[in-house]
């Protein structure tokens, strides 16, 4: 997508703090971090949301969750850390390209925001 920020930084048009990539994974850290550990963790090929997941999207997304799973490790994450997906903009998507945030390195509590 030409127009897609998650994709120019996967092409390298856009600097970022890459952590980790392969052929089909990007982990780069948030620019706004909402923990000590915030990371992104991304498909390098487009998809707009989890919304436009495919049954053969089945190996990408289990190598995101496999690399996720490395960085916490590496970052030392073992007392516990959050892994999410926005899904539109009524849950906060404010990129079209499927991400997943890796957050870590405090204490977080449940429900995440508090009730209105």
């Amino acid at each position: 997508m030409e127009n897609c920020l998650f994709c120019k930084i996967v092409a390298g048009e856009i600097p970022s703090k890459i952590v980790y990539q392969d052929d089909h994974v990007v982990a780069f850290e948030d620019i706004h971090p909402q923990a000590p550990v915030h990371l992104l963790v991304i498909p390098t090929r487009h998809i707009a949301s989890m919304s436009d997941i495919q049954p053969d999207d089945g190996p990408v997304l289990a190598q995101i969750f496999t690399v996720a799973k490395q960085i916490a490790h590496e970052r030392k994450l073992e007392d516990g850390y959050r892994f999410v997906t926005n899904v539109g903009p009524h849950a906060g998507q404010s990129v079209l390209h499927l991400h997943f945030h890796l957050l870590g390195g405090k204490p977080m509590g449940w429900p995440p925001f508090p009730p209105r």
